[in-house]
C-alpha cells in the first residue's frame, strides 16, 4: 500500500472493498494544485493495483470537497515534492476517466473549477442538497480549458459554455440536471447514500466492472461502425470469464453468485 506518510494533501484508507481517499486541505477548502494532483494519481495507482479493493471513493476533508484550482501554489511553484511526478491534473482526469474500478465522488460545500473536474472525471457523482458547483475561473481571468473536456461528455453544448462564460454557481439539483451529478441527498445522508452505493458496486463482479470499464472508455471517442465490432470483441471477453460462467449458473441454480474476479 502506498505510504500514507509520504502524502501531505490527501489521505487514505482502505477497509475491506473500499479505497476511500480524502482531500486533506481544508484550510484552503481542500484547493487542487500540482502537489494533491500528484498525491492522487499515486493514490489511484494504489488501487488498482490492490486485487482486494473494488471501489474507490473521493471525498473532501472539512466543509468543501474543492473549492478550485490553487491559485497560491500555482504561482508559487508549490511545496516541495514527497513523492515522484506521476503526473499533471490532465493526467489526473484521464486516469479517472480510464479507471477500471469505480471511483464514487462525494460531494459537500463547493466543487468549483479543479474540484468540479474531479466530479465529472469520477464514474458517479453524489453531493448534497446544498452543495454548489461551477467554474468560476473566468472571474479571475482564466478559463477552465482542461475541465471543459470531461464536463463536455456530460453537459449539452449550451449550457455548458454559458457557465464557464458567465462563472455562475450551479446548485446540487440544476448540476444533476445537466448530468453532472448522479444523485443529490440530504446533507446528512450522503454519507449513508455513498456507502449505498459502494456497496452494491463492490457486490458485483470486479472482473465483468474492470473490462466493462474499460471498453466504454475505448468507445467514448469512436464512432457507432468502429465501436459496435470492438464491443461485440469485447463481449466475447466477458463471457469467457469464470465469473460469467459463475454468475449464469447462479442465475440457474437461484443462488448469489461467489464473484473470483477471474
Amino acid at each position: 500500500m502506498l505510504d500514507a506518510a509520504l502524502l501531505h494533501k490527501i489521505k487514505i484508507a482502505k477497509s475491506g472493498h473500499f479505497y476511500r481517499i480524502s482531500l486533506n486541505y481544508p484550510e484552503r477548502r481542500n484547493a487542487i494544485g500540482p502537489q494533491m494532483t500528484n498525491e492522487l494519481l499515486h493514490a489511484l495507482a494504489d488501487a488498482q493495483a490492490s486485487p482486494d479493493v473494488r471501489v474507490v471513493i473521493l471525498e473532501g476533508e472539512g466543509k468543501s470537497f474543492c473549492a478550485g484550482g490553487d491559485f497560491q501554489q500555482m504561482t508559487a511553484g508549490g511545496d516541495e515534492a514527497k513523492l515522484e511526478f506521476k503526473g499533471d491534473y490532465a493526467d489526473l482526469l484521464l486516469a479517472m476517466v480510464r479507471s477500471e474500478k469505480p471511483i464514487i465522488c462525494k460531494i459537500q460545500g463547493h466543487a468549483m473549477g479543479g474540484g468540479l473536474g474531479l466530479a465529472a472525471a469520477s464514474t458517479c457523482a453524489i453531493a448534497a442538497d446544498d452543495a454548489q458547483l461551477g467554474t468560476p475561473e473566468i472571474n479571475v481571468g482564466l478559463f477552465p480549458m482542461m475541465i471543459m473536456a470531461v464536463l463536455a461528455r456530460q453537459v449539452p453544448r449550451r449550457a455548458l459554455v454559458e457557465m464557464m462564460l458567465t462563472g455562475a454557481k450551479l446548485t446540487a439539483q440544476e448540476a444533476k440536471n445537466l448530468g453532472i451529478l448522479n444523485r443529490v441527498e440530504k446533507a446528512a445522508d450522503l454519507e449513508s447514500a455513498t456507502t449505498t452505493l459502494a456497496e452494491t458496486l463492490a457486490s458485483k463482479s470486479p472482473k465483468t466492472i474492470a473490462l466493462g470499464l474499460r471498453a466504454f472508455a475505448q468507445q467514448d471517442d469512436m464512432d457507432l461502425e468502429k465501436a459496435l465490432p470492438m464491443l461485440r470483441e469485447k463481449l466475447g471477453e466477458v463471457l469467457s470469464t469464470n465469473d460469467a460462467r459463475e454468475g449464469l449458473m447462479a442465475f440457474l441454480q437461484k443462488r448469489s453468485p461467489v464473484w473470483t474476479g477471474t
